[in-house]
């Protein structure tokens, strides 16, 4: 199978979906690879590393030309996709939504998206969500504790003792775990919350206290998937008082609640930010999709009466080199459903984790989400 390697045209974009390390193991298997120039430019990748790891490297026409699987970060713009041959393979992150679904079915293309990547035992490996959200976890705190004026460990000195600063962590999945064990490592003092009740023994695990409405409705607030579940206003409004006195007190507070193809729930109202003291940081994971904060704005820091809201829209990027070799691993592992023994493009469309990623196949939309809005 021939494979091409994109540059990413997101303006925020630094990732790449293919390393030197990833492309060996490909030829090894006995693919050909083709990487767009410039493609690893901005996570420390040079095009001379992908050539001498065996890739051919050149223009996008080139890098197009007789690929049967096109491997890439994000969505291509739509100059790049109606350069892609119908009948392509098409991996990535494609903003799964009825619209963009429809747009790659009647692009031809058979996409697969990796937002979608079951969370099952058996594709823990290919999970790019919870590869890059573990980084983006990390990252929302070193960006905190850059823009936080002060000391998060509690020092004691001669001149006096800084207290610890105050981490109120929201939401408790791979990047919310990440950002208490973080926090904690530079000092802090880690509150978390979640809607899911297996969280609440993996928050204590790291040092975090625990802190949620534990009624019935919590009890059942997590799906097969293991994704949380949207849950009602009744109990948005019940979990919003707890805290609202709560994150009065917090110094830092990270957001991370995010819902696969849904707007992001409000957690963090225009009140809370006001209640909380000035100098505090508030850091929204969920700002590509509306904010968890009601005053985030995306790719902005705003501050509102001395309080800074940060909504990076791609914190994962902010550590490029990483973030890419993560995604391209995550990339490999799910190769071996895309070929047959022979090493030709023949994706294993009734393998359960293909089928939860297909939203495009013979110019139909195909997901489940998403299929019947398009009849």
């Amino acid at each position: 199978m021939r494979i091409a390697i994109l540059k990413e045209r997101h303006a925020d974009e630094t990732r790449v979906a293919a390393t030197p390390e990833t492309i060996k193991k490909f030829i090894k298997a006995g693919h050909q690879i083709a990487v767009e120039k410039d493609a690893g430019a901005h996570a420390s990748i040079p095009d001379a590393a992908f050539a001498e790891a065996g890739a051919d490297v050149g223009t996008l026409a080139a890098t197009l030309k007789g690929a049967d699987a096109v491997f890439g970060v994000q969505k291509p713009d739509a100059d790049t996709l109606g350069k892609i041959a119908k009948g392509t393979l098409l991996v990535a992150h494609l903003e799964p939504s009825a619209e963009s679904a429809e747009v790659l079915a009647q692009a031809g293309l058979d996409a697969l998206s990796m937002e979608y990547v079951p969370r099952i035992t058996r594709a823990q490996a290919m999970d790019a969500l919870s590869s890059q959200s573990n980084l983006a976890g990390y990252r929302a705190v070193i960006e905190a504790s850059q823009l936080y004026g002060r000391a998060f460990p509690m020092m004691m000195t001669a001149a006096g003792t800084v207290a610890p600063a105050k981490a109120f962590i929201m939401g408790a999945g791979v990047a919310g775990l990440q950002a208490i064990a973080t926090a904690r490592r530079l000092g802090a003092v880690v509150s978390a919350t979640d809607v899911r009740p297996a969280a609440k023994e993996q928050v204590a695990s790291l040092g975090g206290k625990f802190i949620a409405v534990e009624d019935e409705e919590f009890k059942q607030a997590e799906t097969a998937g293991g994704y949380a579940k949207q849950m009602s206003a009744e109990y948005q409004a019940k979990q919003a008082e707890l805290i609202a006195s709560h994150i009065a007190k917090q110094d830092i507070v990270v957001t991370t609640a995010l819902i696969p193809g849904r707007p992001a729930p409000t957690l963090v109202t225009k009140a809370m930010v006001e209640s909380m003291k000035p100098g505090s940081v508030i850091v929204d994971l969920a700002a590509p999709t509306g904010g968890n904060c009601e005053l985030t704005e995306a790719d902005k820091v705003v501050e509102h009466q001395g309080v800074k809201i940060a909504g990076y829209n791609n914190l994962p990027g902010r550590l490029a080199a990483d973030a890419s070799a993560l995604y391209a691993k995550n990339l490999a592992n799910l190769l071996p459903l895309l070929v047959d023994d022979e090493g030709k493009r023949a994706p294993h469309w009734d393998d359960e984790i293909i089928q939860g990623m297909a939203l495009s196949r013979d110019g139909a939309v195909v997901h489940p989400n998403f299929a019947k809005e398009t009849v």
